[in-house]
Order: structure tokens, then C-alpha cells, then sequence
């Protein structure tokens, strides 16, 4: 059968030519070379100290602003912010400092994303005013007449949820961010009686002031 297929012109083997015409062992080897250069990419980041250590002056979120950031998560707010500045100069003269690995080390999870129908948030922090923030998220366009997103008014009257927060902390925790188990006893009160508003606006005010 061989000296058959030798005569008809078969390529025999393993050969450049066998691997172009077999659909099944050129998914294989394809399969192969992602894991592998997968593997040699992303392993390595896991023992470094810029990727896993948090960068200098960075601190856990307080009960009032990880309330607020789970608030901006439930109202979907990264479907149209990325929190990425990517190192280009066009992308860090408009935003500020690229972001770096060591700052997302306390977020579970990271809020990176890639689409961007509003600006990036990564260095909103300080940018704008307590009161900017609360006009611009009850009704944006009173502060920026062609925006197109959409209005939240229910913040201002709906309360941060006091029950769960000292919850949320513990389960941080035990993924590495350092509460003490002061901060978590205390973080009911902290946000008690807090409107919405309060938490996310807290939780804006913070983006980003780690890394200047």
C-alpha cells in the first residue's frame, strides 16, 4: 500500500504537505502552539513582582467606596468605560499614566475592559468635584448637553445596603486584600444610611490617585 502511495505521489510521513492536507492534524498541532506559547506568556507573569505586588500607596477600597464600586458593576457602567489606559502616547497624554498590573491587585475582579463609548476611567479620580459627579450622574446632560448616557437619578435616593458589606469584605480577604478585622467590623456603620450616590461617587473619587 505504501510503495502504492509513493508511486501515486503521496507525501509519506510527516511532512509539511501531510500537515497542510490533514484538517484533524493541523487543528492538533495549532492547539498545540497556543497552549504552549500560552503557557511560556502567561505563567512567568505570576511570579513577578510588578504583576502580583501592589504598586506603592496603593490601599484597599473603604466600605463606602466598594459599596459604590459594586454599585457601578450592578448599573453595568463598565459595558461603556474601560478602566485601561493603554501605553500609547495619544491614550496617556488624553488620560494620564498608563495603568500598570500592581494597581488592580486589590480588584476582584479588574474592570480592564475595551469598550469605550464614554472616556476611560482609570484617572478619573480627583478630576472632577463631589458635586460634578452627582449632576453629572443624575442627569449627564445638564453638564455635558451631547452625551448619551443614560440618566441615574434612583442614587440619590436609594440607601447603600449596610447588611452585606461586612460580608463582601471577608470574602475579599480571603482572596488577599488586607481588611483588618477592625475595618470590617466598622464598614456597617460606615456606609449606614449612605445614598447610592454617596458610595459611587466615593468609589470615582478613588480611580486611579495610586498611580500618578
Amino acid at each position: 500500500m505504501a510503495a502504492n502511495d509513493a508511486a501515486a505521489g503521496k507525501p509519506q510521513g510527516f511532512s509539511h504537505a501531510n500537515i497542510e492536507t490533514s484538517n484533524f492534524l493541523m487543528i492538533v498541532l495549532i492547539l498545540l502552539v497556543v497552549a504552549v506559547g500560552g503557557l511560556v506568556e502567561i505563567v512567568p507573569l505570576f511570579f513577578q513582582r510588578s504583576t502580583t505586588q501592589p504598586v506603592e500607596g496603593l490601599k484597599p477600597y473603604t466600605a463606602l467606596q466598594l459599596a459604590g464600586r459594586d454599585i457601578y458593576l450592578r448599573e453595568g457602567c463598565y459595558g461603556c468605560h474601560s478602566q485601561m489606559i493603554r501605553p500609547l502616547r495619544a491614550e496617556t497624554l488624553r488620560y494620564g499614566h498608563y495603568s500598570t498590573a500592581g494597581e488592580f491587585v486589590y480588584d476582584h475582579p479588574f474592570q480592564w475592559g475595551s469598550k469605550r463609548t464614554g472616556p476611560d476611567l482609570q484617572r478619573v479620580g480627583g478630576r472632577y468635584s463631589d458635586e460634578w459627579h452627582r449632576l453629572h450622574l443624575a442627569n449627564p446632560r445638564d453638564l455635558v448637553p451631547e452625551s448619551n448616557m443614560p440618566a441615574y437619578p434612583w442614587l440619590l435616593s436609594a440607601k447603600v445596603d449596610d447588611a452585606t458589606i461586612a460580608d463582601h469584605m471577608r470574602g475579599l480577604r480571603r482572596l488577599g486584600v488586607p481588611y483588618t478585622d477592625a475595618e470590617i467590623a466598622e464598614a456597617p456603620a460606615a456606609v449606614r444610611g449612605k445614598a447610592e450616590i454617596d458610595a459611587l461617587v466615593a468609589y470615582l473619587q478613588v480611580l486611579g490617585t495610586a498611580l500618578k
